[in-house]
């Protein structure tokens, strides 16, 4: 038996060496045609055959072919023209892959992914490079205002340190957060505000479910991927950002001058009957005010607060490495100075990325920022500056600030400006840091791990004086409050790609961990020693010393799966599954899966449509899934206590009660379903491209705070409760209308409409104290009905609804003789609008180019902030209107009186119907000139780009509303600034 076995061995180890000659090893290298960098990734294949590899970092690899004869390889990688190269006996190959244009701008980022833009299934928006530095900003979504579809940006104040509004595709909650998830270079950021435009190599929306299923219950509400740059192989690259702006009010609405604010006075005063001539003055004005009269005093209070502000950025960046360890670092620093004094912001963040290959399967990175913020926030001075008596002056006889000008009831709009009166100083520092091990397996195979860290450490000041506009003459106030954030995550990504014939296969495995940990502590004190020790020196306070502190705490888990399946590349089917539990919720209730699938057909690959000649690209696709939302406050299924004042007779003692949102031991999931069709296409070879996109969001169980009766000791609780819907369209259109050698001309054009509904409010019909009504968008305005002012010859009419002519006229809307707040109120308008759009066009003529973008929100009524300045006794100054008298039988405002409060006409009189205005609006958002010296001259410079530019921001707005910018959506605190900029940008 023995020896029966040993001649089948000793057969098999003499043909080994035989087998092993059969094979041989081809090495070679694919490099960039244009950079001669090696190209990672690259999938190189045996042609008819599945043999095939991958290149490492460095555009390397290694493939066993036969040993005889010619080979031939494939050779593939998205965005780069396909190759077919013959391998001989010759060493190792070198080849050259050239850019695919077309290809390259559909490389689309996915979660834990990227395809090719032919082979997404879900609705999804590309933001490139170029279009992200096309308006240069502090926020990069203010950049792309009007550019994105189905997504609302908006800056609703013009301070230096506010940020923006993102929502996507409408708001789904009524109480919990509607705003989009961010993931940057593949971990959670929510501080967007801290990325440097600059530093961001290109950016996706994530719209539908089947594309924001695979980040679960964290993509309800959309997904923003970012991907900052990337170190290359080879000499290093030097760019420089550099720009410089003045900011200047754009619009703002003048409030009433000494003249207007003496004639409404006087009508009030008349309406009573207590002045008919100038020779009555005295009884309604001090001697301090007839005296001012007469010298034709008019004290512009906002012209004294408003000034020029300052807008800049500067930006170095570095990239470079070597074959195995490639590099990008950056240093960037914003500044801003508002248009009220004390209003600045400074920001200064470096970035560091590097990508080191171990071996040709492992391959490590970091990518980590530093963001320090140094900010001071100016306490806004409009209420003041716009109620305060014009015939007032600011200065005393002596020339110094009058506190309380003429020792009235009012404190100076300006006092806030006396060098140490007031300090509000916010210092922040974050670090972003985000590390990665990447090993592949098989060609076909990798697996990779990353490990994010957030840290945030955040320090607020507060000294207000004695006389500043909040502490108007009462003791100094100060408080010192900190805050400490730690964000970790972890995630596990398994990838397995192959290709099959015809068939295609890609399947995406993922864990995922994150913990939020949150302590903050503030302090606060009255009445300190010395004003010069401002917050640092609370022990000194000697009035309503306050301490307190919190820490919060919850984590997220999740597992994901995805499979993406393609047939000759025509047919396109996506699948999702993601578990997400949450320990936010209640037990029992934490855990929820959503699922998604997407299928897409690309109609253009078909044979029927090989004759059609126009259209160059076409492409169905159609998707349904389901998203959540956990957002809510942490611990909201469990009721905390509070301390609260308590004694023994004469003798105090510590007692506790429940907190005012008492917990809700069955809180759950907010769900949230999506149905997506959508069509892609291009025509006449390209040259007009855009995507049609129809969806139906419909979200249940909503995460809604309930308010609770007084009686039961509590305020609110938070439950699932309620319905609401979204549906919409969205267009994006881009056409290259002119392309020759010398002259471009593309455009582009963005519109969208949603449509928000509140389908059910857990039985109610309707939550009038929350302004929540069946049928209605999640935010809207609902009052009386105003139609006018009662009129001389109207005045029987009136009395029987107990009014005179001269005051506000509203609509009895069932027509029973009185006005009454159940049966006469109604939705008047959307706070949210009907529709968005956009258009963008950019021209170049030989080195230059002009580009311009305008951007509309229309159909959005708001409440104007100021047309609630209206005094009707005359006693603070009033926006300037056209008011009834006798007279001037006007239909716009009613008669002054010196017998009605402001309260009483609010209140009583149906004022409140006076604020409400269409807020729709045009704007020229950006036009932008620049100029790129030529390469001859950049050649004798050793420069590689350089461009200087000149733009200008928020030029011009239309609207129905004089001086103002209805972006801020009705306020007219901190207006948004006009910005006029030089820049320049090189390249080494």
């Amino acid at each position: 038996m023995k020896h029966g076995l040993l001649l089948p061995a000793i057969l098999l180890c003499a043909a080994a060496p035989a087998w092993a000659q059969q094979t041989r090893q081809i090495s070679g290298q694919v490099l960039d045609d244009a950079t001669g960098e090696g190209l990672a990734g690259v999938t190189v294949l045996v042609k008819g055959t599945t043999n095939g590899a991958s290149t490492n970092m460095d555009g390397q690899f290694t493939l066993s072919v036969p040993t005889t004869g010619e080979v031939q390889l494939t050779i593939s990688y998205i965005g780069y023209v396909t190759q077919t190269v013959t391998a001989k006996d010759q060493g190792s190959l070198k080849v050259r892959l050239a850019s695919d244009t077309k290809a390259l701008d559909e490389v689309v980022v996915i979660g834990y992914g990227q395809v090719k833009k032919s082979d997404v299934t879900g609705a999804i928006v590309s933001v490139k490079e170029e279009d992200i530095k096309k308006t240069p900003a502090a926020n990069v979504m203010e950049s792309l205002q009007g550019r994105l579809p189905g997504v609302d940006i908006t800056r609703s104040s013009g301070s230096a340190t506010s940020g923006v509004n993102v929502t996507v595709r409408g708001n789904r909650s009524l109480t919990a957060n509607n705003g989009p998830l961010f993931i940057v270079d593949g971990v959670q950021y929510n501080s967007i505000q801290d990325i440097n435009p600059n530093d961001i190599q290109s950016m996706e929306v994530l719209k539908d479910a089947a594309s924001t299923a695979v980040y679960g219950s964290r993509g309800a509400n959309g997904v923003i991927i970012v991907t900052t740059k990337r170190g290359t192989s080879g000499k290093p690259r030097v760019t420089v950002s550099s720009y410089y702006g003045q900011t200047d009010v754009a619009n703002y609405p003048k409030v009433s001058n000494a003249q207007q604010y003496v004639a409404q006075k006087r009508e009030a005063n008349r309406t009573t009957g207590l002045w008919n001539s100038e020779a009555d003055d005295p009884k309604i004005f001090t001697p301090y005010e007839v005296e001012s009269i007469a010298n034709g005093v008019s004290t512009d209070w906002m012209d004294l607060l408003l000034r020029k502000g300052v807008q800049q950025e500067h930006q170095i960046g570095l990239s470079g490495g070597s074959d195995k360890t490639k590099f990008y670092t950056s240093f960037d620093y914003f500044n801003e100075q508002g248009l009220f004094k004390l209003d600045k912001l400074s920001r200064y963040s470096i970035r560091f990325n590097i990508d080191q290959e171990i071996n040709k399967k492992i391959t490590i990175g970091l990518q980590s920022q530093l963001t320090y913020y140094n900010q001071s926030v100016r306490r806004d001075p409009t209420n003041q500056a716009n109620k305060i008596n014009p015939l007032l002056t600011p200065y005393d006889a002596n020339g110094d600030i009058a506190i309380f000008p003429n020792s009235g009831n009012f404190i100076n709009p300006i006092i806030d400006e006396v060098n140490g009166n007031y300090e509000n100083n916010a210092r922040t520092t974050r670090t972003f840091t985000t590390g990665y091990v990447s090993y592949q397996i098989l060609p076909s195979l990798n697996i990779r791990s990353n490990l994010g860290l957030t840290l945030s450490n955040a320090r607020t000041g507060i000294y207000l004086g004695s006389n500043t506009l909040d502490r108007n003459g009462s003791v100094p106030q100060s408080s010192y409050g900190t805050q400490f954030l730690t964000n970790w995550s972890w995630e596990n990504i398994i990838n397995y790609n192959k290709t099959f014939g015809d068939h295609s296969l890609t399947a995406t495995g993922v864990t995922s961990l994150l913990t939020f940990n949150t302590e903050n502590s503030n302090a606060q004190g009255r009445n300190q020693l010395l004003a010069s020790q401002l917050y640092y020196n609370l022990a000194n306070a000697n009035q309503q010393i306050g301490i307190n502190s919190a820490y919060e705490d919850s984590k997220l888990i999740s597992f994901t799966g995805r499979v993406q399946y393609g047939y000759k590349g025509r047919y396109l089917l996506t699948l999702t599954g993601r578990g997400d539990g949450s320990s936010k919720l209640a037990a029992g209730n934490k855990w929820a899966f959503f699922p998604s699938a997407a299928v897409a057909w690309r109609i253009i690959d078909e044979d029927f449509m090989k004759s059609v000649s126009a259209i160059s690209d076409l492409k169905l696709r159609v998707s349904y899934g389901r998203a959540g939302n956990y957002d809510v406050p942490v611990y909201s299924s469990q009721s905390l206590l509070t301390r609260i004042p308590f004694g023994y007779g004469e003798t105090s003692a510590p007692g506790y009660t429940f907190a005012n949102r008492i917990g809700n031991p069955e809180l759950g999931w907010e769900l949230s379903n999506t149905k997506n069709v959508g069509l892609d296409f291009a025509l006449f070879d390209n040259r007009l491209s855009g995507s049609v996109d129809v969806y139906d969001t419909e979200t249940s169980d909503l995460l809604l705070d309930r308010f609770l009766p007084l009686s039961s000791g509590v305020s609110v609780i938070t439950q699932n409760i309620g319905k609401t819907r979204n549906k919409g369209v969205e267009v994006g259109l881009n056409g290259r209308l002119i392309d020759n050698e010398n002259f471009k001309w593309n455009a582009g054009v963005s519109w969208f409409l949603n449509r928000e509904e509140i389908v059910d409010l857990g039985g109610a019909s309707s939550d009038i104290t929350n302004g929540w009504f069946i049928g209605s968008p999640t935010r809207v305005i609902y009052d009386y009905e105003k139609i006018g002012i009662w009129q001389l010859d109207e005045a029987d009419q009136a009395k029987a609804f107990g009014q005179k002519p001269g005051q506000i006229k509203v609509r009895d809307q069932n027509g029973d003789g009185q006005i009454t707040a159940s049966a006469d109120r109604k939705v008047l308008g959307w706070r949210v609008p009907k529709w968005n759009g956009s258009f963008n066009s950019d021209f170049s003529y030989k080195g230059f180019d002009l580009s311009f973008q305008f951007f509309a929100r229309m159909g959005q009524m708001f409440n104007y902030e100021y047309n609630s300045y209206f005094d009707p006794q005359g006693i603070e100054n009033s926006s300037q209107q056209n008011y009834w008298t006798p007279e001037n039988p006007s239909n716009d405002y009613p008669r002054p009186d010196a017998s009605l409060s402001k309260t009483t006409q609010q209140n009583a009189l149906y004022g409140n119907t006076l604020y409400y205005r269409d807020g729709s609006y045009v704007k020229l958002r950006a036009a932008t000139l620049g100029y790129n010296i030529p390469q001859s001259v950049l050649e004798k410079l050793h420069m590689s780009s350089l461009r200087v530019y000149v733009q200008g921001k928020n030029l011009v707005t239309w609207s129905d509303i004089k001086d103002y910018d209805p972006e801020r959506g009705g306020s007219i605190t901190s207006p948004i600034p006009r910005v006029v900029l030089a820049g320049i940008n090189l390249g080494f």
